[in-house]
């Protein structure tokens, strides 16, 4: 990848991701190049952006209006996000100027999903039916009296009663006394590759305290400990309703926060509702993803010399010079350096001896204040 990736960074409830728009850049599942180690160095907190997805905002393949394609933290592509679709449908109001009413078609690996921008700023989001047949989740239990795939599961050696529903993805969702006393790390990530879950599976712990008020903590599947789930909080909600410990509308905490959760009887659709909101918008730069497939560790990261002079004594040649290591501090050799080089130089001189500092920060942020202009505009009240 050669190019400047552009980004957005928004969160529904601590649940992170970075939106890139490909709508205008043609039918290609290649559009931005990403391959799974690029996604995991984007994704790291330490040496990357930091986030727990990346979402691709894509033209559509089947009469939807947008095509939207998600990557967890570790590079593996989920049928679906909850949040994810959330944020997305915010970062398409802002981007857009929508204002609500607006809604959205949006084609996914878990069919088509209709995001809405409510009047109070919230996204509503019509998450479709859930899969309550073990095929379609996938699982191997097999469907109880409750209506739902159940059954007892040996989880680093003790039973846990699990039950299983699909939300175009894979859930487990175990209920619990005390939510707060569970080893999330360890049962979740022994319960996500359960071979009861031939494609793994995200894991819900669920506390119960009232019919409609429960409290969860959740395990993503290729992402580990999250904030917030929102197709988990669905799956959860309609797995509680069929154990009959809640109702079909209820509050559902995590720890980033709350959604509300409606599983309509009518329709037999689950409706998720739920915040997401804008952290910043920003660029890569192209050495994050260097040359090889892996990020060599720092212990063998050549230290840049000392002096120019000792470069200068041994002569090497152009191409054995790693500019993002050795020249970390400015080009050493700039009247030799490789043309490519100089002539991007040469491009970031001019604009620097054309633009004043304010100029530049301006161009910086003109595109997260458009977007903040835009949310301004939308959120004030009409005037008669």
């Amino acid at each position: 990848m050669q190019q400047v990736l552009q980004f957005s960074k928004y969160q529904g409830l601590g649940n992170d991701f970075l939106l890139l728009d490909g709508r205008s850049l043609g039918d290609s599942e290649d559009v931005f190049g990403l391959t799974p180690e690029w996604v995991r160095r984007l994704c790291d907190r330490r040496f990357g952006v930091g986030a727990d997805g990346v979402i691709l905002a894509l033209p559509p393949r089947e009469g939807g209006e947008l095509r939207m394609r998600i990557f967890n933290a570790d590079g593996t592509e989920p049928e679906m996000c909850g949040n994810g679709i959330r944020c997305l449908a915010r970062f398409l109001a802002d981007s857009d100027g929508d204002v609500a009413p607006r809604r959205w078609e949006v084609e996914t690996l878990a069919g088509r999903i209709v995001p809405a921008l409510a009047e109070d700023g919230r996204i509503r989001v019509d998450m479709g039916a859930p899969f309550l047949t073990p095929e379609t989740i996938p699982t191997g239990l097999a469907v109880g009296v409750e209506g739902l795939p159940v059954g007892m599961l040996e989880v680093l050696g003790e039973p846990m009663a699990v039950a299983a529903a699909g939300m175009g993805n894979p859930h487990a969702v175990v209920p619990v006394d005390d939510v707060a006393a569970i080893d999330l790390e360890s049962l979740g990530a022994a319960l996500e590759v359960h071979e009861a879950f031939p494609a793994r599976t995200n894991v819900h712990f669920v506390q119960v305290l009232t019919p409609d008020h429960l409290v969860m903590r959740v395990w993503e599947r290729g992402a580990g400990p999250t904030l917030a789930c929102g197709t988990g909080a669905c799956a959860t909600l309609v797995a509680c309703h069929l154990l009959g410990l809640a109702d079909r509308q209820a509050r559902l905490d995590l720890p980033g926060g709350p959604l509300e959760i409606d599983w309509d009887e009518a329709s037999g659709h689950v409706f998720m509702t739920g915040p997401a909101e804008a952290v910043f918008d920003g660029v890569v730069a192209p050495s994050l993803f260097g040359t090889g497939d892996e990020r060599p560790p720092a212990a063998e990261t050549p230290p840049p010399p000392t002096t120019p002079s000792a470069l200068v004594e041994t002569e090497p040649s152009l191409d054995s010079i790693d500019c993002a290591t050795v020249c970390v501090n400015g080009c050493l050799r700039p009247e030799a350096c490789a043309s490519a080089s100089a002539e991007a130089r040469a491009r970031v001189t001019a604009l620097l001896e054309g633009c004043s500092l304010d100029d530049l920060v301006a161009l910086a942020g003109e595109s997260l204040e458009s977007r903040t202009r835009g949310r301004l505009c939308r959120d004030e009240p009409a005037v008669s």
